[in-house]
């Protein structure tokens, strides 16, 4: 990262804005981080990365299971520093590709946002529940669960440099 994090103690920041703004950070200083959405980009925040740095943002809509496998092509030859996201809950759809990723050794970064039953008003169709125990159960796959903006810079910056498959939770 560029710079440390910013954020003073007592700051309340969403994990998922952290995750935006530690994303377009790392943006900055390294020019293979791409990211890729599944048509959440405004609430996980990947509008920020977006609006920083559009030639390397890949909005794949509401299609998950495609944003997995673009992620780990993406991936494939070292090149880049994939990060994708999307609501956690979706992320179950794409389950077989995250588990034939693994086989494949891709190094890809996954986030899920709106993880557990705390997201008021989207519903019970937005909250995951599974996700946790899905991405524990895929081999070589290392999960973070952030608890508040410095944590998920943190997680972030080093889930960019680790080389296996990352999860990273993200609450409101």
């Amino acid at each position: 990262m560029p710079s440390p994090p910013k954020y003073s103690i007592g700051d309340k920041v969403a994990t998922r804005r952290a995750y935006g703004e530690a994303l377009a950070k790392l943006g900055e200083t390294n020019s293979c981080v791409i990211a890729l959405d599944g048509d959440t980009k405004n609430s996980t925040f990947s509008e920020l990365f977006k609006k920083a740095h559009p030639e390397r943002f890949i909005e794949c809509f509401i299609a998950e299971q495609n944003m997995v496998s673009v992620a780990i092509g993406c991936a494939v030859r070292n090149r880049t520093v994939v990060f994708a996201s999307t609501f956690a809950a979706f992320l179950s759809r794409s389950y077989d590709h995250l588990r034939m990723g693994a086989i494949s050794q891709s190094n890809i970064n996954l986030c899920g946002s709106h993880c557990g039953v705390s997201i008021g008003e989207d519903g019970p169709s937005q909250m995951a529940l599974e996700d946790l125990a899905m991405f524990r159960a895929i081999p070589t796959c290392t999960v973070f669960y952030p608890s508040d903006g410095v944590s998920t810079e943190k997680a972030v910056e080093l889930a960019a440099n680790t080389k296996v498959r990352k999860y990273i939770l993200k609450t409101m």
